[in-house]
Parts: C-alpha cells; sequence; structure tokens
C-alpha cells in the first residue's frame, strides 16, 4: 500500500493506494498517530483504494473516534467495493463519506 500525506494548515489529507488489510493497516496507524496531534480536519481520499479488511476499519473507526473531537474526518472517492463493505458493516452511518 502506498499512503501519501499533506498538511494543509490543520487539514491533514491522506490519500491511499493498494490493500488496506491486517499487513498494511499499522502502516496507516502509524501515519495518522505521527500527524493527527497537528490536525484539526482529516480526509482519507480512497480513490485508489482496492481493498479494505476488518483492519482497515479498526483504523478509520479509531481515527474516527479521535478526530470527531476536533474538526471531524471524511472519507472522499470511496469506490463501490469499499462503500459496499461500509454498507455492510454499519460504517456508512457512522463515517461522513462523500
Amino acid at each position: 500500500m502506498r499512503i501519501s500525506q499533506n498538511m494543509n494548515g490543520t487539514n491533514l489529507s491522506i490519500a491511499l493506494e493498494g490493500r488496506l488489510d491486517t499487513t498494511t493497516a499499522p502502516e496507516l496507524e502509524k501515519a495518522l498517530k505521527d500527524n493527527m496531534d497537528a490536525a484539526n480536519e482529516l480526509t482519507m481520499d480512497f480513490e485508489k483504494l482496492d481493498y479494505i479488511s476488518s483492519a482497515g476499519l479498526r483504523v478509520l473507526l479509531s481515527a474516527h473516534k479521535t478526530m470527531s473531537k476536533k474538526g471531524g474526518m471524511k472519507v472522499v472517492n470511496a469506490n463501490e467495493m469499499v462503500k459496499e463493505v461500509f454498507d455492510v458493516t454499519g460504517l456508512a452511518d457512522i463515517l461522513d463519506i462523500e
């Protein structure tokens, strides 16, 4: 998985490419921990994300919990497969998905 990060003021954008699974979730978790303290808003761009597992969902839920105490978190450009995972797990009702 490739993680691209951009901090614009207090807005953190993270774009993922590839698979977010048990093997790669710790990489995302580290990237978020390294940058979320300085961020008030978080945008997760999933345009090039091919797959997300329960391990990836756990990292997203944790980030959402942290960012909900600040300015918030949104997911953008999720493909149909990722949206279906969000729907089936109930995360579509929790996350701000655009």
